[in-house]
Parts: C-alpha cells; sequence; structure tokens
C-alpha cells in the first residue's frame, strides 16, 4: 500500500497511509453510528474526491476510470448524507442535532 501512495507522489506515504486509514476506520464508524453525521459525510466526501483525483486519474485505463467514478458516485452519496442529515435512529437524533 505504502508503495502504491509513493507511485503517485504523495509526499510522506506512511504519514499519509495512517491518516487514510484512520479517517476512513473513525469517519465509518461514526457514520455508521450516526455521530455528527453531516460533518463526517462532508470529510468522508472529499476525501473520497481527493482520492479518485490522486490515485484514478487516468481515465484511459479502464480500471482507473471505474474506480473515479465509483470515488464520485460515493462521494454524491455522502452530499446526500449531507444535505438531509441522520436518520431518526442515529446517535444525533437521540441529541437532537439530527
Amino acid at each position: 500500500m505504502i508503495g502504491y501512495i509513493q507511485s503517485v507522489g504523495l509526499p510522506l506515504p506512511q504519514v499519509a497511509l495512517a491518516i487514510a486509514i484512520a479517517v476512513e476506520l473513525v469517519g465509518g464508524i461514526a457514520l455508521v453510528l450516526g455521530y455528527r453525521t453531516r460533518v463526517v459525510a462532508a470529510i468522508l466526501a472529499v476525501f473520497s474526491v481527493a482520492t479518485a483525483l490522486a490515485f484514478h486519474a487516468n481515465l484511459a485505463d479502464q480500471n482507473q476510470f471505474i474506480h473515479f467514478f465509483k470515488n464520485i458516485a460515493m462521494a454524491g452519496g455522502l452530499l446526500q448524507i449531507v444535505v438531509y442529515g441522520a436518520g431518526r435512529f442515529s446517535l444525533d437524533a437521540r441529541r437532537g442535532n439530527a
């Protein structure tokens, strides 16, 4: 994984990998639980677009093309969560922030 990060020229690949793991793991758990859903979804949407642009920009390669638009589609779904917020069973709803 570190080699793949190095191959696109990102600085400090070990740090980049640690940040990616933290964002995806903590963000995913927070999203599933419905904790600060709008903020977390916005962060994950930005992360998804950034990774699409950094790692899947070669749209001539079919595999990269598929992954690029997969990331863009995920960002679109996350932006829907930003707009509509968490559901009634979320931690946000229990706190009155849904």
